[in-house]
């Protein structure tokens, strides 16, 4: 075999696709292209990701599907004398398509739910990264040192606390003993500008004891309200506030 045609078999390597022999070779043969071996093992990473999600059989129509197009797409070699590397030392060469059609067989043979379980982790841990951003900021509000507060009763019963710091020019509203909104409902915060509701964002249903960082920069906003709104919240207030709040001088 030669070197030209074993810089191809990447994705057969880490997806256990060779004979032993072909196995032996390419591992020969990755010993001293650094480009192949980090590329190999880039691809047996993804295959145990995918390997370790949750997974249901694929239809046979799928499977099929996948393994007749791999039939059907002409392996490609790299191009030029030295497709390893670039004078930067940067791989100069992408996966194969045949690698790349190899890879979707594996994805076929794991499941067809688990890059759907892949993507469902990475937005998960977006959220995380954004809540984690959200707390960040909501403690350096409270812990401004020209943090002010202000608190008042909700129509509800409950009580609300909003925290104002000019300086980093964001407030927080924390709610207690607030009911949750009816179903289908949801409860929106208001900037008030001069009289002029501007939308602050939603409240989590499920969390409404949970400290809220208000959208959006305080401006001139002279204080704040809160309403009841349908789910998805509104462009302006549709009920009379259960609070209308003056932030603090």
């Amino acid at each position: 075999m030669s070197t030209v045609d074993l810089h191809t078999l990447t994705g057969a390597y880490a997806l256990h696709a060779l004979s032993e022999e072909e196995r032996g070779e390419f591992e020969r043969h990755a010993a001293d292209c650094e480009a192949c071996a980090q590329e190999a093992l880039e691809l047996s990473e993804t295959a145990a990701r995918l390997g370790l999600a949750t997974t249901m059989t694929p239809s046979a129509a799928l499977k099929s599907r996948v393994m007749r197009q791999i039939t059907t797409v002409r392996q490609e070699g790299p191009r030029g004398t030295s497709p390893l590397r670039s004078p930067g030392g940067n791989r100069a060469r992408r996966l194969s398509r045949w690698a790349l059609a190899a890879c979707l067989a594996g994805v076929a043979a794991f499941g067809g739910t688990a890059v759907w379980q892949y993507d469902r982790a990475e937005d998960a841990q977006q959220r995380a990264q954004q809540a984690e951003r959200s707390t960040d900021a909501i403690a350096a509000v409270l812990a401004a040192p020209d943090a002010r507060t202000r608190t008042a009763e909700l129509a509800d019963g409950g009580r609300g606390t909003v925290v104002v710091s000019k300086s980093r020019d964001r407030a927080v509203f924390i709610a207690s003993d607030i009911a949750s909104p009816p179903e289908g409902k949801v409860y929106q915060l208001w900037f008030d500008d001069g009289g002029t509701m501007r939308s602050a964002g939603l409240m989590d249903p499920g969390r409404t004891a949970r400290p809220v960082l208000l959208e959006g920069a305080v401006g001139g906003a002279s204080g704040m309200g809160i309403t009841v709104e349908p789910a998805g919240g509104s462009a302006q207030p549709t009920s009379s506030p259960l609070a209308l709040m003056t932030f603090p001088a």
